[in-house]
């Protein structure tokens, strides 16, 4: 079973933590992870997209000309879609790009990232992440002590509101749960700082 060590606050090591291979040590399916985020990516798009057809666009009302006898082609509404102005043909209207993929694919793809981020050495433990209250500052210390200078997913074991509001003005700093760390979170992360709860909980999940 794959090891990593397990730092406080201060960046002091404090111990080790095993991890689950079984979560943290398999091969990871990049086919999967390509698939996932895709999905991820779609259910993000708004598709507020819309544009008025012919029953949308005001005017139009009255026949242009008479059917017969002037000569010029026949013509039932001035919003149609051949007059400047008029209804559009088979325009976007609002709708929700996303779909939904079987549970044991997103597992996997779950499964696979992390055990990427243990692989490359971009997974760090912590053993707890507690504030006295709200303070940028402090959160900022946190990450100069466990050396984390880059984009970073935190993961916590629950709502850690203390940490999610100290964290929330520190550029490319996101903090999550066990529960709602999304395989895109973790791909567009440089690395992860997860406390030893969280890992528990993950685990607890996972295998």
């Amino acid at each position: 079973m794959a090891k990593v060590k397990l730092f406080d606050q201060t960046g002091k090591e404090v111990s080790e933590v095993v991890l689950n291979d079984t979560v943290f040590g398999i091969e990871p399916n990049e086919s999967v992870v390509f698939d996932v985020v895709i999905s991820q990516r779609a259910s993000l798009r708004q598709g507020t997209h819309a544009v008025k057809n012919r029953s949308a666009v005001s005017g139009g009302g009255r026949k242009p000309w008479r059917q017969k006898g002037t000569g010029r082609a026949r013509q039932g509404s001035i919003r149609s879609p051949q007059w400047r102005g008029g209804g559009v043909v088979f325009g976007p209207t609002p709708r929700s790009y996303g779909y939904k993929l079987p549970q044991k694919v997103r597992r996997l793809a779950l499964k696979s990232v992390y055990s990427a981020k243990v692989a490359e050495e971009k997974f760090v433990a912590v053993d707890a992440l507690s504030f006295a209250a709200p303070k940028t500052a402090d959160f900022v210390k946190v990450l100069s002590a466990l050396n984390v200078d880059s984009k970073v997913l935190v993961i916590t074991e629950e709502e850690n509101k203390f940490a999610a509001l100290s964290a929330r003005n520190i550029p490319n700093v996101k903090v999550a749960t066990a529960t709602t760390a999304s395989v895109l979170d973790i791909v567009n992360s440089d690395k992860l700082l997860v406390t030893k709860e969280a890992i528990s909980a993950i685990e607890e999940v996972l295998a």
